[in-house]
């Protein structure tokens, strides 16, 4: 099996990711079709394989990780790629055609069994069932290499698409902020520049384990941390939701942070500061992983752990457009969008609205050029 015929087993097209057979499958397919620019499900498969086939001359990617299996005790972040991907149609109707001239392919979105999270974190027979049930008409010795959790599929896709094409930019739309861990695994086996990670979050995201769990919304960050060697190319924006100070975090693990309260007495001075110590770190290019509770919850609040006190919607494209032109972005993704959860009437239309602000800046960064 060659790597795009394993993809296609691995995902589905994009806004697939979500296993639905009666309630909002409609509108499920009617995404699917803006997005591929089909007026039949059959084109839209059609559609998908180009994609698929496409990767290796794009620039960059869009996937979709609809998984929340990782977060707290709010849940709803599998519905933010069909949210933001919908939203993204509404503001630019031409997308399609637009991305095609921009280089950017959709390869869809990472299938989720909902009950699961990471392949690690599973006994065998649980491993070998769901493979049954994902992969029904693979043969036995190759189905048994396959991967059924969402982050261990989203990682082995991931492997796949660099494989493809080491230099492509991934556009990653979350999900719970586990979502990023495999992002940057595969990133840190493909790219052989000095690369680094900044991430804008209310929270840490620091454990080494939750409650037992290896992977999850609070522990990706150290492991990310891990693969980048403690050295200071992690850099932390926005904290402030947190049961250490940020002595402890920078000098435990190695951290940069920049914690809400002084980026909002200082603005200019924290970016000033932030893409100095990248290069000072010799940083070539970030992996901007955005979760949206690092904005203040006045303007994002459809999400599961909203944080008052946080950064402005400007300052946090600001930062995006200071990275893409003095340190060079390699890729970047939003996290944490939880549309079902509306603490306000407006909550939702604002969080996304918000999300799809900075996925094309952040898209716009990577390629140099508005998005």
């Amino acid at each position: 099996m060659n790597p795009l015929e394993e993809l296609a087993l691995l995902l589905r097209p994009a806004a697939g990711g979500l296993y639905l057979v009666s309630t909002g499958r409609d509108a499920q397919l009617a995404l699917q079709r803006k997005l591929y620019g089909a007026s039949t499900d059959a084109e839209v498969e059609v559609r998908f394989w180009a994609a698929l086939a496409g990767i290796k001359d794009a620039r960059a990617f869009v996937l979709g990780i609809p998984s929340d299996v990782g977060a707290g005790f709010r849940r709803g972040a599998n519905l933010g790629p069909q949210a933001i991907r919908t939203r993204w149609l509404e503001e630019v109707p031409d997308w399609p055609e637009r991305s095609s001239k921009l280089g950017v392919v959709d390869v869809g979105d990472v299938f989720v069994v909902p009950q699961l999270l990471h392949d690690d974190m599973l006994g065998s027979a649980q491993i070998e069932a769901t493979r049954a049930a994902l992969y029904p008409n693979v043969p036995l010795g190759l189905r048994q290499t396959l991967p059924v959790s969402p982050l261990s599929i989203a990682e082995r896709a991931l492997d796949l698409i660099f494989l493809l094409n080491p230099l492509i930019a991934p556009i990653v739309i979350g999900g719970d902020h586990s979502t990023a861990w495999p992002v940057a695994s595969a990133l840190s086996r493909a790219r052989k520049e000095r690369w680094g990670i900044v991430q804008p979050d209310a929270h840490t995201d620091l454990l080494e384990e939750r409650l037992g769990i290896k992977y999850c919304f609070a522990t990706w960050s150290w492991h990310a941390n891990e693969r980048l060697g403690r050295d200071g190319r992690l850099v932390q924006v926005g904290t402030r939701a947190s049961r250490r100070d940020q002595q402890h975090w920078e000098s435990t693990l190695g951290v940069r942070q920049f914690w809400a309260n002084e980026c909002r007495r200082d603005p200019e001075a924290v970016l000033d500061a932030l893409v100095a110590h990248l290069k000072e770190r010799r940083v070539a290019s970030v992996y901007f992983s955005n979760d949206i509770d690092g904005t203040d919850s006045d303007y994002a609040d459809a999400t599961g752990t909203p944080e008052p006190g946080g950064l402005e919607p400007d300052f946090v494209v600001t930062l995006i457009r200071r990275l893409g032109a003095e340190i060079g972005m390699l890729g970047g993704d939003v996290m944490e969008v939880a549309p079902p959860l509306r603490d306000k009437p407006d909550s939702t239309e604002r969080t996304v609205g918000l999300a799809v602000r900075y996925l094309r800046e952040t898209m716009g960064a990577v390629l140099k050029t508005p998005v």
